[in-house]
């Protein structure tokens, strides 16, 4: 399918910035430059809705990157970390990301998913059976393949990463090799706030 993109084309955009930040750190050791990732993926077009799913925690320290999203339009959906009995750590915003990217699809012409976590492959084919354009932003190297294929159109922040990053300083050697080759995680905001441990 050809990819559509125009002034007039009604976008929402849905960011699992837990799975941004844990790539970025863990692929980069750097934080997610969200501006000119929303930027890019807008393309021109007209924004209906942006909404990013995180966690707090106790420290708080989030609150400032939580700002600064919201500066640039986004609506911050948060949840408190779970801490369990045994020490078990767990946030997991895949069901309220989905629920709210299907109640919005019928208002949008293009749903852009920033995340590379292939549990949503099966929101990606429910959408485009509903006649919305699916697009997913996210780092390649951390991203499902099977996330990939089921998308209309990928875009690779990996492809460069010192526009879509902050405080990037290219890795070269054993080191960079080692780390593109580790089992990357998920991310999202400011280095070490958003809690580690969150991860899927």
């Amino acid at each position: 399918m050809a990819i559509i993109k125009h002034p007039e084309q009604r976008v929402g955009v849905f960011i699992d910035t837990q799975n941004l930040y844990h790539s970025a750190k863990n692929l980069y050791r750097a934080r997610v430059n969200f501006g000119n990732v929303l930027k890019d993926a807008l393309a021109g077009r007209r924004l209906v809705r942006a909404q990013a799913y995180a966690v707090t925690t106790e420290s708080g320290e989030e609150k400032g990157f939580f700002d600064a999203l919201t500066k640039l339009g986004v609506e911050m959906r948060t949840k408190d970390l779970q801490i369990f009995s045994g020490g078990a750590k767990k946030a997991d915003w895949d069901v309220g990301l989905a629920v709210d990217a299907i109640i919005a699809s019928p208002k949008l012409d293009t749903v852009v998913l920033m995340t590379g976590d292939g549990d949503f492959v099966p929101l990606v084919e429910y959408l485009q059976m509903s006649g919305c354009q699916v697009e997913v932003v996210s780092f390649g190297r951390s991203s499902s393949g099977r996330l990939k294929e089921a998308t209309d159109d990928f875009h690779d922040l990996d492809a460069d990463p010192r526009r879509y990053l902050l405080n990037y300083r290219p890795v070269r050697g054993r080191a960079a090799n080692s780390r593109a080759s580790s089992r990357s995680v998920s991310v999202s905001a400011p280095e070490d706030s958003i809690a580690d441990e969150a991860v899927e």
